[in-house]
């Protein structure tokens, strides 16, 4: 079938549904997996141009044009017109559901022009971890919680509704992760570097020790590249990354779904790893950490508890095991690095790590045991999606 008749064809299946209409409309089962198989392929160009996004940065001088920053815009413009269609009609979402999309699209959209300028004012933008970049991670959080939310209440029970949940969750463990992105592009750069090979082109480094009043050394590549506190990284993968993991083994109900949905996006990782490398960009460091934690989750809900009531003991017992797991694989992926320092010029593999402070476990062991109490919380409270979320939460 030739373009002009698959988009006619498209085109008589769809304007029949574009009618006015209130969030929580009976939606037709083609209709509802079109839209969100649509919010997979927008979750999709947006995570590929992230992705490219950051290895890019660690190598030229910013660029509003740059290929990555069109590419994630593909997926940005795919991600309003869903947005739009849902408000507009009213399929595919509910009440909350449709907010949590249209906040975090606004909060995005609104993101995008604050960034631009940020950039025109201050130069080069240090690190991910700025003001305007959470502004676009909060945007995507709202974005793709709703669009959990409304396949996890509209889509019929199958192996279709737990996939496509898992690779929600998979998409949403990224955005949640991706600032932790700098750390990890960021220690692998300081290693080259103390390997006598850079990897950023001599503008990049011009303008950032310009930036900083400094000359081109290692002070000023540190600060380039590791520039927020060292406890931040593991605090924050324990705190928000594992809870990413225990929200998703309750909504998913089966046992694996946290360690496959950390596996998953762990894959795309590994696997966009070489096809940055081999065309030249920086490498980075891989948190296959959070598989471990994956599996720390899986167990924890896997053991059973004699009365609901004990719950709360799972919360506390699962963040205490979860939390020593991580910071010991992590403790293994920098002991792992800094074996190879000295055998790979410029090159620290995929098992590398930021710098670990292990007296931060303290904290990230409490906030991640305050965030799953919480979970389990709500998991009981409620509604409409109590009974649902009790039903699959135990095994």
């Amino acid at each position: 079938m030739k373009a002009p008749a698959i988009i006619k064809t498209a085109a008589e299946w769809a304007l029949p549904h574009w009618t006015r209409g209130q969030a929580g409309r009976e939606t037709p089962p083609d209709l509802f997996r079109v839209l969100y198989y649509g919010w997979l392929v927008a979750f999709t160009f947006k995570v590929l141009g992230a992705t490219w996004d950051v290895s890019w940065h660690f190598k030229w001088l910013r660029d509003d044009l740059a290929p990555p920053h069109l590419l994630n815009s593909v997926g940005t413009a795919l991600a309003l017109a869903l947005t739009v269609i849902h408000g507009y009609t009213g399929f595919g979402v509910d009440k909350a559901a449709l907010r949590l999309i249209q906040w975090g699209t606004g909060i995005f959209l609104v993101a995008v022009p604050l960034d631009l300028i940020n950039h025109r004012v201050n130069g080069l933008d240090i690190t991910s971890w700025s003001p305007s970049h959470l502004m676009l991670y909060g945007g995507s959080f709202f974005m793709i919680a709703g669009v959990i939310r409304g396949w996890f209440m509209g889509a019929p029970p199958g192996r279709e509704r737990t996939v496509m949940l898992g690779a929600f969750f998979a998409f949403f463990l990224e955005n949640v992760h991706f600032p932790e992105q700098h750390q990890e592009y960021g220690i692998l750069s300081i290693g080259a570097w103390d390997n006598h090979a850079i990897y950023a082109e001599p503008i990049l480094l011009r303008f950032a020790a310009d930036q900083m009043g400094r000359p081109v050394d290692r002070v000023m590549m540190t600060n380039f590249t590791l520039p927020v506190p060292d406890f931040l990284y593991p605090v924050y993968a324990v705190v928000v990354g594992v809870t990413v993991l225990v929200v998703a083994r309750m909504m998913i109900g089966r046992f694996g779904a946290a360690t496959l949905v950390a596996g998953s996006y762990l894959a795309f990782r590994t696997v966009a790893w070489p096809l940055l490398t081999f065309t030249n960009f920086p490498p980075s460091a891989l948190p296959y950490f959070l598989v471990i934690a994956g599996i720390c989750v899986d167990l924890a809900f896997a053991v059973r508890l004699p009365m609901r009531g004990l719950a709360p003991v799972r919360a506390v017992l699962g963040a205490a095991v979860a939390t020593a797991a991580v910071y010991g694989a992590l403790t293994a992926q920098s002991s792992i690095m800094g074996a190879v320092y000295g055998s790979l010029k410029g090159q620290t593999g995929l098992l590398g790590a930021p710098p670990l402070v292990p007296s931060s476990a303290v904290w990230a062991g409490a906030g991640l045991m305050i965030a799953w109490l919480v979970c389990e919380w709500l998991a009981t409270r409620r509604q409409p999606i109590e009974a649902r979320v009790i039903a699959t939460a135990t095994p």
